[in-house]
């Protein structure tokens, strides 16, 4: 690989910067300006005889970005560049809409369809009676065709009376809640937190079992004051990350 802007730089052996924090702003850099999604990086050999580094510290360095998910590894073929992470989107809106949104093609498992009777911190949750019938929808969630994110919807059988029987197959939940039963979502409250994927989620959104980590989202959507729907889902955390806004307070004299 020829060297650019990116690899051209070099490494100050008299900073006080440790050597391979900086080379992770050199490889930073190249993945940024030069390389493409799943294209490859040098060897950990050829970086090591480029910057005049161990390989001890080119592997730190490249294990910094594995573990951010800006990069990633194939077994015998070398460490390529991840594709993009996604923006998780802090408004009501649908899987489907957002990976649209962005010019991907959402997809959908059916994982389980069923009908449960609410527990104590179900109807909680949806303002009902606990015994009362929930609709319960898992599905396994894909962008481009890759794993993103495990959903668990809950939506009252009042609601949406027979939503088990709708068919889901390339179509948002919302846009079914709309469409066929009037449910126009208005507003939502959710809570993001960082966490370990159990076995199961791990498995189907292909992460190494053991301490894969994961954003756990919770959800309430809400027509009015009323809650429709209560979900908890499981996103990968490689392939995602938040972006806010900050304002700094002002304070009137």
């Amino acid at each position: 690989m020829a060297a650019g802007k990116g690899s051209g730089a070099g490494i100050d052996h008299q900073s006080p910067v440790p050597k391979y924090s900086q080379l992770r702003e050199i490889l930073l850099d190249l993945v940024e300006t030069e390389l493409g999604a799943d294209q490859a990086i040098p060897s950990e050999r050829e970086l090591s005889a480029r910057f005049g580094l161990s390989r001890m510290t080119v592997r730190q360095s490249v294990d910094h970005l594995v573990s951010e998910g800006r990069l990633y590894r194939v077994q015998g073929k070398g460490t390529f560049v991840a594709r993009p992470k996604i923006e998780m989107p802090l408004r009501l809106a649908s899987f489907t809409e957002d990976m649209r949104a962005r010019g991907l093609e959402p997809g959908s498992r059916d994982l389980d369809r069923r009908t449960d009777a609410a527990s104590a911190h179900l109807a909680r949750m949806l303002l009902i009676e606990p015994g009362d019938p929930v609709h319960v929808i898992e599905r396994l969630r894909t962008a481009d065709g890759i794993p993103m994110a495990v959903e668990r919807s809950h939506i009252p059988d009042a609601v949406a009376p027979g939503l088990g029987e709708e068919p889901l197959a390339g179509r948002s939940l919302y846009d079914l809640l709309a469409s066929t039963y009037g449910v126009l979502l208005d507003r939502g409250e959710q809570t993001i937190e960082a966490g370990i994927a159990d076995p199961t989620d791990a498995a189907l959104l292909d992460l190494p079992a053991g301490a894969a980590a994961v954003l756990l989202l919770q959800r309430r959507s809400f027509v009015g004051d009323r809650p429709v729907e209560f979900a908890v889902s499981t996103y990968r955390a490689d392939r995602y990350q938040l972006h806010v806004a900050l304002e700094v307070p002002r304070t009137g004299r």
